[in-house]
């Protein structure tokens, strides 16, 4: 686990709501089985889908979620057992 990779995902306010929409997506968008596709976060977030294909790769290389490639479309997932990891990292690390 990169501290500063996760440190530095979690300081932009758009990945952080990416990061709430997915810990409950089905609240947030159509569910689907693989996880939710870039497309849909992009129209929830109202940015461009090159900015949220990067802020999903940050995410990504931080561990914090996880993609599904389906033929052409790519969906991603919170990775849970990250967020415990950085749980137990701040209640006796920092």
């Amino acid at each position: 686990m990169d501290q500063l990779e996760i440190f530095k995902a979690l300081s932009n306010k758009t990945r952080l709501e990416i990061l709430q929409w997915l810990k409950e997506p089905e609240t947030h968008f159509p569910v689907q089985e693989e996880g939710v596709c870039v497309g849909l976060i992009q129209k929830k977030a109202g940015l461009t889908q090159s900015t949220i294909s990067e802020y999903l790769s940050i995410l990504q290389r931080a561990g914090l979620v996880e993609a599904t490639r389906v033929g052409q479309w790519t969906y991603y997932k919170r990775n849970e057992q990250a967020f415990e990891k950085l749980k137990e990292l701040i209640s006796t690390t920092l």
